[in-house]
């Protein structure tokens, strides 16, 4: 990817920053990719995608010959669950095989599994010793007629953000708009309700969170055309620049793709969450509100008024459990800000958020929840993270796994929010299981053992005191 090509994605004109500074986002500086490069940030966008063969080009350290890295659920293939490399060596380096390689791999990718489609990430391996990747996609595409798509993310070009971009580019630019989706049969057609169809970029249904919403959008007559890339298909992605509305899930990452389908196709877009009550009600109405259908409307707020009376009333007895729970939230992105609304619904306050990997419409978000003097903590070392829990009293740090055993050996309980979780919060019932799961944690008995003095810890009675105790 050419200097110019990664100015062009850093430039966004659909973020607010943007016209603060004339330079766009924050260019990459040295270091600025621990936690997450341009490569991890464009292959966990697309990974979920889930029955494209997702190849590595790169040294088996980029990628390994893993299985189900991310934590995202499908509901039909399972083909993205491994990891496919081409394993570069020292000796391909020098001898100038990558390409070959290349080439070879994504021919065993064909015959072995026969997708629909080969996404191929370039690493930084491969980037500086001057492989062709869009060439050898080209002739392999033309070879075995299977789409092969390249997707040039070299971890040093900048961020975990940038590569989100990068991503949605490859998207933009050889996948969405090259077919059209298909008509719903007439089987599962409700009468008197029309149909919307409808996109959601940045759902990457972690835990299956997603399972949690789609229930009431089909409820609603909201067809999902695709999920940009949660439980999604390549066919899918294709087809997405057929949608009314698209929804920016929680995230301005890939918000590239969102205002170029706006530009070439005339689809309107909002951004919107579905953690906690406040915001899932929030999108829902905001999907009618840009479809403008009143029937649609009319049936949102009849549902939205259900939903809302039902899990209010469920959360009540865990509501008076964790009232007044103070919280450190520590973690990257729109969860920074997103989780915050889900935490106020139960009425916790939340001391701190992390903001490590937040865009500066995420910092805006949380000072618009939480006030201008909110914490924002950028500092994620065990010292830094105990240190805010001490001043803050924080009675549990919500984070990632990255950090569990951090909290754990400094016996504060810990709840994981990110990618490797096993458990969805997202929509109305997701708030059950959130605070099912806050509960058990915080209210495990394990804390006040772990607490206590240890045995070996306490004083010791003398002799004379145990005679003088005795008379």
């Amino acid at each position: 990817m050419k200097a110019k090509d990664i100015a062009e994605l850093m430039d966004e004109p659909a973020c607010s920053h943007n016209k603060k500074e004339k330079s766009g986002c924050a260019k990459p500086k040295p270091g600025s990719t621990a936690g997450g490069c341009a490569f991890d940030g464009a292959q966990i966008a697309l990974l979920p995608i889930a029955d494209v063969a997702h190849i590595v080009h790169g040294p088996i350290a980029c990628a390994g010959s893993s299985w189900d890295n991310r934590g995202t659920r499908s509901s039909g293939s399972t083909l993205f669950r491994i990891g496919m490399t081409t394993d570069l060596t020292e000796q391909d380096v020098i001898m100038g095989r990558g390409e070959k390689r290349l080439f070879h791999s994504i021919k065993q990718a064909i015959d072995s599994y026969q997708p629909p489609a080969v996404f191929v990430y370039n690493t930084c391996v491969p980037a500086l010793i001057g492989d062709d990747v869009d060439a050898v996609c080209k002739a392999a595409e033309e070879r075995w007629g299977v789409p092969v798509v390249p997707v040039d993310c070299a971890g040093f070009y900048g961020t975990k953000n940038l590569g989100n971009r990068i991503a949605g580019e490859a998207m933009f630019k050889h996948v969405i708009g090259s077919a059209d989706p298909q008509s719903l049969p007439a089987s599962v057609q409700r009468p008197g309700i029309k149909v919307h169809d409808v996109n959601l970029i940045g759902e990457y249904n972690i835990a299956g969170e997603f399972w949690y919403v789609l229930p009431l959008l089909d409820e609603l007559g909201i067809r999902v055309l695709c999920t940009l890339s949660g439980d999604a298909r390549y066919n899918e992605v294709r087809t997405m620049h057929k949608a009314e509305v698209n929804m920016m899930v929680c995230s301005k990452a890939m918000l590239n793709v969102a205002r170029k389908l706006q530009e070439r196709y005339g689809t309107p877009w909002f951004e919107g969450s579905f953690y906690g009550i406040t915001d899932t009600s929030q999108a829902l109405r905001d999907f009618a509100r840009l479809i403008n259908d009143p029937d649609l409307t009319e049936r949102t707020e009849a549902l939205i008024e259900r939903e809302e009376k039902r899990i209010r009333a469920e959360l009540e007895p865990w509501r008076q459990r964790l009232q007044s729970k103070r919280v450190l939230l520590y973690t990257g992105g729109v969860k920074s800000w997103s989780v915050i609304s889900a935490l106020q619904d139960l009425g916790m306050k939340v001391v701190a958020t992390g903001t490590k990997k937040s865009t500066e419409e995420d910092k805006a978000r949380i000072r618009e929840l939480m006030g201008d003097d909110v914490k924002m903590q950028e500092d994620g070392s065990a010292t830094g993270l105990l240190n805010t829990v001490k001043e803050y009293k924080a009675d549990i740090l919500i984070a990632g796994g990255r950090n569990m055993y951090t909290a754990l050996k400094a016996r504060v309980p810990f709840l994981d929010i990110n990618q490797e979780r096993e458990f969805g919060y997202a929509g109305y019932d997701g708030m059950l299981e959130l605070v099912r799961q806050l509960a058990l944690t915080m209210e495990s008995p394990v804390w006040q053992q772990v607490r206590a003095p240890a045995p070996w810890d306490e004083p010791v009675a003398t002799a004379g005191e145990l005679l003088s105790a005795q008379s």
